[in-house]
């Protein structure tokens, strides 16, 4: 059953499905657009969470490494396509692209069906005290994985 919320790994691409709620869409039952970026942050979560890692684990094992670790989004380029409406049902699918010293790029992709909504180029950055540092082994590896 935690395969379903958290999505698949297939062919290195990780799919999660989101449904569209009243919640996620403005007065003309449109998804609003700073939702997509919610979505895409459950992709990137999930999609780590399925690479086999305890995320706990690799939290804790950061903290020994880099004390006061976060991965934050450095850059984002997004280009919103199609509308998502109330009821949808979109496929999430994020790839890796790059793995770099303090960094990763990503591809992301927002679909319904065969129509691409939302693609998003993001690159996240690893930082400790404030200032882009290495990022740990265990969490390289894990993002280094399977593809």
């Amino acid at each position: 059953m935690t395969a379903s919320l958290d999505g698949e790994i297939r062919d290195g691409r990780h799919h999660m499905q989101v449904r569209v709620y009243f919640e996620d869409t403005d007065a003309g039952q449109i998804v609003y657009h700073a939702n997509f970026l919610r979505f895409m942050e459950r992709g990137r979560t999930n999609y780590l969470r399925l690479l086999g890692t305890n995320q706990q684990a690799l939290l804790n094992d950061g903290q020994t490494d880099a004390p006061g670790f976060a991965f934050v989004v450095r850059s984002m380029t997004i280009d919103f396509l199609r509308p998502a409406v109330l009821d949808d049902l979109l496929d999430v699918v994020t790839v890796p692209q790059e793995v770099r010293g303090a960094s990763i790029a990503l591809l992301q992709e927002c679909r319904r069906g065969d129509d691409l909504l939302v693609t998003a180029r993001v690159r996240v950055a690893f930082i400790s005290g404030g200032k882009a540092q290495r990022i740990p082994k265990s969490l390289r590896l894990a993002m280094e994985g399977p593809r």
